[in-house]
């Protein structure tokens, strides 16, 4: 890579003033102007959000749910504050932008998390049909809408899960590199396009994850809009594409515009200026997705009417504490690892989780919440007590849907040719174990 001298500073040696105030009071420049602007719209973001997330902290009854879109709420704050001080200390704008981008990652993973909690949710509300419309092949989205894919197979979702959680580790991680590479000097941010500078493979190794973070998040999307009706899943989706696609194309264009529309002055060069324009465009931005999310993510679906509000502490906690990212990474990197092993019927990482009346249960898992279990087998005992069964595990690519519980009687719907049992666990009001008998394939 290049080294220092080879790449051209983003800031101009003069210094210019430092305060709002001038001996003369407030000189009302172009600069102060935007200062005003950012600093009353990061203020406006922040009051709206707050509102949203202490209520969805004072109506904490659906943990697993609102874990994640606490997380989500965070996102036009902390880009609004973000880019105000990067707009305010302008000569260290590359530093804010680095640490703004990585939560982007832990946006988009959060929401698909979200998007798995809804489904393993709503599962025991399912009609059968529905579950068996999933086993049809359907056309991948744009560009590689001429490839077809069956979403009931376990390999297939787990690579669209595994597609936008890679993101929340190359992104941080690259953005790591690059405050490092600022620090030595060889990012060269406002520097010629060249593979001989840092930036050039930060840019390129970001936007082909983000590229496949997208496109996963979109086709998991797609795979669960139909279930989710009422919800408002595409306002919830749009609400975060749409912050993405914004910073990431107005800063294009900002930067595409520099030596053409946008000049250097006395203190600030042409990447000073670009910069503080995108910033000062996110600040505004965000007032407006801060209030379109108080919307999509409203904390009156988890209202209960008379309940007692929950405390604000538990929630925050919850909302930073990043375990279940872990254990969802651990259990897809574990499904991979045992499918090239051949291991069969082996176990992965669960979460418990509370529900609104205090009791912990384990959380549906990936594969439970979307139907396919991971066994396609298994051998009935019919003489011993309480017909004990034995599972054969099996990642072969014949996973069948497991089928879903209806109301509150614990009772399995089954085929035409399958019995209803009853187990204990259903009697308890946790999540339906997944159906031991082949069903068959509808005509």
């Amino acid at each position: 890579m290049a080294g220092s001298a080879s790449c051209p500073s983003d800031n101009t040696q003069s210094v210019d003033q430092g305060s709002f105030w001038s001996s003369d009071g407030v000189n009302w420049d172009a600069h102060r102007i935007g200062w005003v602007i950012s600093g009353s719209c990061a203020l406006a973001t922040v009051i709206i959000s707050l509102i949203t997330i202490s209520q969805h902290c004072l109506h904490y009854n659906n943990p697993g749910e609102q874990r994640q879109i606490l997380r989500i709420l965070y996102m036009p704050p902390v880009y609004a504050v973000i880019s105000f001080f990067s707009y305010r200390y302008f000569r260290d704008y590359t530093y804010y932008d680095l640490i703004e981008t990585a939560y982007e990652s832990i946006t988009l993973s959060a929401f698909l998390l979200l998007l798995i909690e809804y489904v393993a949710a709503t599962a025991a509300d399912h009609d059968v049909k529905n579950a068996i419309a999933r086993k049809d092949k359907k056309k991948l989205p744009l560009p590689f809408c001429c490839w077809r894919y069956r979403p009931t197979k376990a390999y297939f979702m787990y690579t669209v899960k595994w597609s936008v959680l890679q993101y929340v580790i190359i992104r941080p991680l690259l953005s790591i590199i690059g405050i490092i590479a600022q620090a030595k000097g060889v990012l060269c941010e406002s520097g010629s396009w060249s593979f001989k500078t840092a930036k050039a493979y930060i840019s390129l190794f970001d936007a082909i994850s983000i590229t496949i973070a997208l496109y996963g998040l979109l086709l998991f999307y797609g795979l669960t809009k139909e279930e989710l009706v009422g919800r408002r899943p595409l306002a919830k989706f749009l609400a975060i594409k749409l912050i993405v696609m914004f910073t990431f194309y107005q800063s294009f264009v900002f930067t595409a515009l520099e030596g053409r529309v946008i000049h250097a002055t006395q203190y600030w060069t042409e990447a000073n200026i670009a910069d503080g324009l995108n910033a000062l465009a996110i600040c505004i931005e965000m007032v407006l997705f801060s209030a379109f999310m108080m919307w999509a993510y409203n904390w009156k679906e988890y209202k209960i009417p008379g309940q007692v509000r929950t405390g604000v502490v538990k929630p925050l906690i919850d909302s930073i504490n990043y375990s279940d990212f872990f254990v969802e990474i651990v259990g897809s990197c574990k499904f991979f690892l045992d499918r090239c092993r051949n291991r069969k019927g082996v176990t992965r990482p669960r979460l418990t989780v509370t529900d609104n009346q205090g009791k912990v249960k384990t959380r549906a898992n990936f594969e439970e919440a979307f139907g396919f279990a991971g066994y396609d087998t298994a051998e009935v005992d019919a003489e011993s007590d309480a017909g004990r069964m034995r599972m054969l595990g099996s990642y072969d690519e014949n996973i069948r849907l497991a089928p879903y519980t209806y109301g509150g009687a614990g009772r399995r719907r089954a085929t035409s040719t399958d019995e209803v049992t009853t187990t204990s666990e259903n009697q308890e009001g946790r999540y339906p174990s997944p159906d031991l008998r082949k069903m068959q394939t509808p005509v």
